[in-house]
């Protein structure tokens, strides 16, 4: 029951983080992956891959689902990628950031390359690849601090892979 609470919070997370806008030249990128990254790593790869999904339409909602019903698809993408974060992570901390920052900004987007247009591609790339480094070096600072309190507030650790 603990986890299911400790996901639904990190969800939330992610739709506030979805709410910080950074300006990034096409639109804006929000802070809505780093929650998810958090519970991919704290709660496991499922727990992050439903921060990661609903975050994301969370954080569409906000900004009025400017790519319509391809908001799902994205969601998907996400849920995909936040699910297998944790298992890279584990392996290299350092392959696992450059996993996360090279998938969500250049191999998710792509099949926009074919859907829409590839300069509309090209023009996602850069806006993507600042969002992704945002939201890691966040996760990254963010991680540490985390890990003490979910420890601190169960007694043992907390991931139960």
């Amino acid at each position: 029951m603990r986890k299911l609470v400790w996901t639904a919070l990190f969800i939330s997370l992610s739709a506030v983080g979805g709410l910080l806008k950074i300006p990034v030249g096409l639109g804006s990128v929000g802070l809505d992956s780093m929650p998810a990254l958090t519970a991919s790593i704290l709660l496991g790869p499922v727990s992050g891959a439903a921060a990661g999904g609903l975050g994301h339409l969370l954080s569409a909602l906000t900004g009025g689902f400017p790519l319509g019903p391809f908001h799902l698809f994205i969601a998907l993408e996400m849920a995909v990628l936040l699910f297998l974060f944790p298992f890279i992570y584990y392996r290299s901390q350092w392959t696992g950031y450059l996993f996360f920052i090279i998938f969500n900004s250049l191999v998710l987007p792509f099949p926009f390359f074919f859907i829409m247009d590839h300069a509309f591609y090209w023009t996602l790339v850069p806006a993507l690849t600042a969002g992704a480094v945002i939201n890691m070096v966040v996760f990254r600072l963010v991680l540490p601090k985390l890990t003490k309190a979910v420890t601190w507030e169960r007694g043992v650790e907390f991931n139960e892979r």
